[in-house]
Order: structure tokens, then sequence, then C-alpha cells
């Protein structure tokens, strides 16, 4: 069992020229053009999506909970303190 070695080195190296298992280069210089621009457009869709979910999160909701705990805790004391 010490003499194994791993599989995908031996399937990847045939002798002096290693195989190359890219599906890169089988694709035309016009579909790698689109792939990119795919990746860049997903890129930018998951920026914006952090973003909408920087805003939501911290900017409302956050500051309407610390609000909203405030007011609870001032009703609680105001009638504590009049009742």
């Amino acid at each position: 069992m010490t003499d194994i070695t791993d599989l995908s080195k031996r399937i990847a190296s045939k002798g002096d020229n290693p195989l190359i298992l890219s599906p890169a280069n089988l694709q035309s210089p016009e579909d790698l053009e689109v792939e990119q621009k795919l990746r860049e457009l997903k890129f930018k869709q998951e920026l914006r999506k952090d973003w909408i979910l920087f805003i939501v999160r911290d900017v409302v909701i956050f500051p309407a909970a610390i609000l909203f705990i405030f007011a609870a805790s001032g009703y609680s004391l105001f009638m504590h303190i009049h009742g």
C-alpha cells in the first residue's frame, strides 16, 4: 500500500509530455471572450448584491432595531417612574 501513487498524477503525466486537461484549449477565442465577459458580469452582480445587503442590513435594520430598543426601554422607564 505504500507504493500507491496518485492516479490523477499518473493520468496527467505521460512520459515527457504532460497531458493538458484544460477545457480552455478546446474553445475558440470568441467563446473565451464571451466566457470572460460572463464572469465579469457575474462578479458585478455579486458585488451589487453584497452592497444591497449591506445597505439593507447595516443601514436600515440595525438602526431601526436600536431605536425600537431605546423606545421600549424609555416607555418602560416612564411607566415605572409614573406608575
